[in-house]
């Protein structure tokens, strides 16, 4: 989330708080960050947020074994998917960040999509106390697939993001319709085209690097997805949402 002068860090650091302020976790006991990467929100909120204890759920191992390497008292990593996840008593707030794109694969009818949705914000309301807040950050669509021109959406998806599909709009609203109030919706499509543009500025400064790592196939693969990516918030074909709910009851 970036201000005029913001480098790839500051925007970051500005995105955390966004989030952090959106959900009123500040100063709050318990806060869950579901898809929680590599840790830094867990970081953000309990070093600088004052949250005694915050809850990170991810599939990845080796994300997990980041997080864990240096043990914080008031942050827990757990290796578990959101549908498995059962807390002793209900969160004060919640967040996720890049998670949302992952929750259906690519196939689903609308209907089985907004099923799988709506089955993320009962979740949700039901993990959250009473009128807590979710504030929620996914990449959509900004209108059907197949009226996208103008990108190599079925590289990315075939090459790239093999297992996932991304919302539309309409149903990320739609599917917390009953359960939450939606408060504020940004759409900063601009904000990620800039962030791909630095990631593919930086991956070249250090391209010899990457093909000592991976390969040369493999950088040029990941270069053209960091461009086609950027095409498609370019042209508006995809977004950026950064949604803030609150609990009806």
């Amino acid at each position: 989330m970036f201000d005029a002068a913001d480098d790839l860090e500051s925007a970051q650091l500005h995105k955390l708080d966004y989030h952090i302020e959106a959900a009123r976790a500040a100063g709050t006991a318990r806060v869950l960050d579901i898809g929680c990467g590599w840790g830094a929100l867990l970081l953000r909120l309990v070093e600088h947020a004052g949250v005694k204890r915050a809850v990170g759920l991810t599939l990845s191992r080796s994300q997990a074994a980041w997080i864990r390497r240096v043990p914080h008292a008031g942050i827990e990593v757990r290796e578990e998917d959101w549908r498995d996840h059962r807390p002793s008593r209900p969160y004060d707030a919640i967040i996720s960040i890049g998670a949302f794109e992952h929750f259906v694969h690519p196939g689903l009818d609308e209907a089985r999509k907004l099923q799988a949705y709506r089955e993320f914000f009962a979740f949700c309301e039901h993990a959250l106390v009473s009128r807590g807040w979710l504030s929620l950050q996914t990449i959509a669509w900004a209108a059907p697939r197949e009226f996208i021109v103008g990108i190599d959406s079925k590289f990315i998806s075939e090459r790239i993001f093999r297992e996932s599909d991304l919302p539309l709009i309409s149903e990320c609203i739609r599917a917390a319709e009953g359960k939450f109030e939606l408060r504020l919706l940004r759409n900063d499509g601009d904000h990620y085209y800039r962030t791909l543009r630095l990631w593919e500025r930086n991956l070249s400064a250090r391209r010899d690097d990457a093909v000592a790592l991976v390969g040369e196939d493999k950088v040029a693969e990941f270069r053209k997805y960091l461009r086609e990516a950027a095409a498609g918030f370019k042209i508006g074909a995809t977004c950026l949402l950064r949604l803030s709910f609150v609990k009806r009851t």
